[in-house]
């Protein structure tokens, strides 16, 4: 590490300190003490930035975001994987929603753990089963399905 004070920084923050404290001397004037005086604190950070020698890392950072971003803008590749993280979004909340809903397979796996000697008990989130009235002509359409529920203990 350099012990060269680097001016460059220390310049750059000088001079965002002046446009800052003019800025501040506008909100004190405006809005009170209490605003202006946050104001001017904000105002001296980059003084402090540039005294420390954390501008020049400020002003790289900044310029490597805007490289990342042309460069983002203008490549087909890039593009690509916006896309695929784009669909990796859009599936991670498809499955949330399903989870919340209760279907997929973790809703099935906990329709099946109901216990099968009681069967009162509703299956997990669910309320006591109530047999429902049904036309007269459907008894024997549903009747396969009745001994089958019966079966596995879930009517």
């Amino acid at each position: 590490m350099s012990t060269q004070m680097p001016f460059e920084g220390l310049l750059l923050g000088a001079a965002l300190t002046v446009v800052g404290l003019i800025v501040s001397w506008v909100v004190w004037r405006r809005r009170g003490a209490s605003a202006g005086l946050r104001a001017v604190a904000w105002s001296l950070l980059p003084l402090a930035f540039g005294l420390i020698g954390l501008m020049e890392l400020l002003a790289s950072l900044v310029g490597q975001l805007v490289r990342f971003f042309v460069g983002l803008v203008l490549d087909p590749l890039a593009w690509a994987g916006v896309a695929v993280a784009g669909l990796a979004a859009v599936l991670w909340t498809t499955g949330r929603l399903l989870r919340r809903r209760g279907s997929g397979a973790s809703g099935a796996a906990a329709e099946q753990k109901a216990a099968p000697g009681r069967p009162d008990a509703p299956a997990v989130g669910g309320a006591p089963s109530r047999k429902p009235q049904a036309p007269a002509g459907a008894d024997d359409d549903f009747a396969e399905i009745e001994a089958l529920l019966r079966k596995r203990g879930i009517t």
